[in-house]
């Protein structure tokens, strides 16, 4: 099977411990103030979660193909959330999806994301994630527990 052509530009990268990602808020992004909806935010924070776990490993098809044979049918589901909005974000503003991981636990991960403009922080995070399989928690596969560990910072 063919690798997937990079999608690095798309995905963002990890610096410093850190999964970053730029998102440009469009239209569609906003209410009717012209200023970012609230669960818009919500969306940009999914994009980066899940870019952040794209970019985990090396060869990540690789890492959850270990995963999958340890933990058939698993996900990552959202157990917890905790955001403090701060400062409005724009149509047409570029902003900056911060993902870092606080702590990995047996079935668990809580991430710390922010979204920034520029130096600015218009939204912190705390985001818990649990690891199921079969529809029920289950301990996060090591390889894959490893690959979130290294990151942290």
């Amino acid at each position: 099977m063919n690798a997937p052509p990079p999608t690095g530009h798309l995905d963002g990268a990890i610096r410093d411990g850190r999964h970053h990602m730029q998102i440009r808020v469009y239209y569609e992004d906003t209410d009717f103030s012209g200023l970012v909806y609230h669960a818009s935010y919500l969306r940009f924070m999914e994009r980066g979660r899940s870019n952040y776990l794209r970019l985990l490993g090396a060869d990540q098809r690789a890492l959850f193909a270990e995963t999958e044979s340890e933990a058939p049918g698993f996900a990552f589901v959202v157990r917890s959330m905790h955001l403090d909005f701060l400062k409005p974000a724009h149509m047409d503003d570029i902003l900056d999806i911060v993902t870092r991981p606080l702590e990995v636990r047996g079935a668990s991960i809580t991430l710390h994301q922010e979204v920034k403009r520029g130096d600015t922080l218009l939204l912190d995070a705390r985001v818990r994630v649990a690891f199921i399989s079969d529809g029920r928690a289950k301990p996060i596969p090591r390889p894959l527990r490893i690959a979130m560990k290294a990151d942290q910072v």
